[in-house]
């Protein structure tokens, strides 16, 4: 990596209701092994592993999560991990970690729950946006948009900052069809992945004013908090008086220092059952079977089974999840409703 200190902020919270039934609020999909034999958790963590030249991770999550986030944290003891009291979304959590953390080093603030397939890839994109980061701009992935992803927000790439990155000249909120089609065709736009690179001074600096409220209600949480091995607790009711905000929203699109560096690294943000198949190994047939199953004459099908064996004829652009007493069957095109079941809302 390069000489600035990067630190892994690995936000770790929400139920991943989309991949109902597997992913359940007792076991949210960060802590599943839904590609490979590792969870999602510990690949986000394995990649930001301390041979690859980064600090040890904070990690924030709430008291849902805590007892996966240490049990897959695993050996690694210099690890912190900030224990939310309730959630405020990410603008809070970012903030959180920051004031843990020496202003004059980069923090890189990723998802637990994102594959990303080219480990070197996003690597090399992590020591150019800590390149930036350290000349205080502030940093997101831009993600190369391979196909019309609506369900995704856009960056627009802007002027070009040395031979490391770009100003940001828009954030676009997820899209329509058409619009999708059009900046995926104009080669101008890119995925926001939610990835950032901030040097800490700078983003509680961006943070304070263009929302003081949050900077000074996560202060206060901070300066109230205590720890306690390598949990920190930051203060109760000081925390529960932040407004709930994402950091996009909070500081990236207000910030005169957007940036972005260019990162084709395999990712996905494994947001539903279409993701997780189009993410994972396939056979010739475009099939995916995990568990046991037997499959003819399909195509494009996904088979995710703990147990009963699952056999289908003919079926083509289908999903079929058994998790326990639990089975869902969906076209791919409805994987998106997954979250509306009754199921998944009171899992």
């Amino acid at each position: 990596m390069s000489e600035t200190l990067i630190h892994p902020v690995i936000l770790c919270g929400g139920s991943g209701t989309r991949l109902w039934p597997r992913s359940r609020a007792t076991m949210p999909k960060p802590f599943l092994p839904l590609i490979g034999h590792t969870t999602l958790f510990e690949q986000s963590t394995g990649r930001c592993a301390a041979e690859a030249g980064f600090a040890p991770p904070v990690v924030v999550t709430g008291t849902a999560h805590l007892d996966h986030v240490e049990a897959q944290l695993g050996a690694n003891a210099d690890a912190e991990v900030i224990v939310e009291p309730s959630a405020r979304n990410t603008a809070a959590a970012i903030a959180l970690a920051a004031l843990r953390l020496p202003e004059n080093d980069v923090m890189l603030v990723c998802p637990s729950d994102h594959h990303i397939a080219d480990v070197a890839a996003f690597q090399a994109a992590a020591r150019a946006a800590a390149a930036l980061a350290a000349d205080d701009w502030l940093v997101s992935f831009g993600i190369e948009a391979k196909s019309p992803e609506t369900g995704f927000g856009y960056l627009q790439r802007g002027a070009p900052i040395g031979d490391l990155g770009f100003m940001v000249a828009r954030f676009v909120e997820k899209p329509d069809l058409e619009r999708a089609k059009a900046f995926v065709a104009s080669g101008d736009y890119t995925w926001n992945g939610g990835i950032f690179a901030f040097r800490v001074g700078a983003f509680l600096a961006e943070l304070a004013a263009h929302r003081p409220a949050i900077a000074a209600a996560a202060r206060g949480a901070v300066a109230a908090g205590r720890a306690i091995g390598q949990r920190f607790y930051p203060g109760a009711d000081e925390f529960a008086r932040i407004d709930s905000e994402s950091v996009d929203y909070a500081v990236m699109e207000n910030t005169s220092r957007a940036a972005m560096v260019p990162a084709d690294m395999g990712w996905s943000d494994i947001g539903n059952w279409d993701a997780l198949l189009a993410a994972r190994a396939r056979d010739a047939a475009g099939n995916s079977v995990t568990g046991r199953a037997e499959l003819v004459d399909c195509r494009n099908v996904l088979v995710e089974s703990d147990g009963p064996r699952v056999s289908a004829i003919g079926l083509e652009d289908v999903v079929i999840v058994v998790d326990g007493d639990d089975v869902l069957v969906t076209t791919r095109a409805g994987t998106q409703l997954v979250g509306r079941l009754s199921g998944a809302a009171n899992q």
